[in-house]
């Protein structure tokens, strides 16, 4: 839900806010870190291994900007290549993400939404990293549109070999996209889950009262409001046992097996959940 605390994560993955305590631990295979004790200058080989997908199209790309400056610019930064070696791979870019080259010397106002956001995700992957931050990425975007851009994003996993940590509050988008996920409320994580599992058997109410709610395009579906907790389901403090916040740290996490955890002082008794989503892909 809005205000959780989804959106100010990321920014501390990417070290565009300063967290006040925790760590964010960053493993590659090749380099092992906590971003949080790093400098600017240690961070700086770093920021090419992941990169940010904003969420509105229209206001993340510099309106006195070309294409070809904005594409270029993560990689004058970094200092990678010359002129003519810079403008071939904002041409591959272009490619990548489904836009004619020839574009390259317009202007954002130019383009549509959807373009506009296929230009953020080439900026994104012009320093190759091995993981994209999508926030949103879809939700400022018509509905076809989104669509397209959720292709886009799954054709270039699989080509790219790329990890996504996708931020979203549309559960569909989510079942589409997702193969862990990571449900927060109250600016925590409370229940992370593979995706076929968290929608098959929800553990902790909240999940429980999201996967109720959502709609599903049948007339003779029926909402199972008994789960949402008469609108108290965000609340901590109305949380049954066992994950109440009866403490002042809160409970841990529970694992369940299967890679399902959730945070509680002990292990819940999960019940199913009639929903139309999770179905194996």
């Amino acid at each position: 839900e809005s205000g959780c605390g989804k959106t100010t994560l990321s920014k501390i993955i990417m070290r565009a806010l300063n967290a006040d305590s925790g760590q964010v631990l960053f493993n590659d295979g090749k380099t092992k870190a906590n971003l949080l004790d790093l400098n600017d200058a240690e961070m700086a080989p770093l920021r090419r291994k992941f990169q940010y997908v904003f969420q509105d199209p229209f206001g993340s790309l510099n309106p006195r900007m070309t294409v070809f400056d904005i594409l270029s610019e993560p990689l004058i930064i970094h200092n990678i290549g010359d002129q003519a070696h810079r403008k071939k791979l904002v041409c591959e870019l272009m490619a990548l993400v489904g836009l004619d080259p020839r574009f390259l010397n317009r202007y954002p106002h130019s383009f549509s939404g959807g373009q506009r956001q296929r230009i953020g995700i080439a900026r994104a992957l012009a320093l190759r990293p091995k993981l994209l931050i999508c926030d949103e990425p879809v939700s400022a975007l018509d509905v076809s549109i989104q669509a397209q851009i959720l292709n886009l994003l799954k054709d270039l996993q699989s080509d790219l070999g790329l990890t996504y940590l996708f931020i979203s509050h549309n559960l569909a988008v989510v079942d589409y996209i997702a193969d862990r996920i990571a449900v927060m409320c109250a600016g925590q994580i409370v229940e992370i889950a593979p995706r076929e599992l968290l929608f098959r058997n929800p553990a902790h109410p909240y999940t429980r009262a999201l996967v109720s709610a959502a709609p599903c395009p049948d007339p003779d579906h029926r909402l199972d409001f008994s789960a949402l907790m008469e609108g108290k389901a965000s609340d901590p403090a109305a949380w049954p046992p066992p994950f109440n916040a009866n403490g002042a740290a809160g409970p841990g996490f529970v694992d369940l097996g299967g890679g399902h955890m959730v945070r509680a002082y002990s292990v819940p008794k999960t019940r199913a959940v009639p929903k139309n989503m999770g179905a194996k892909r």
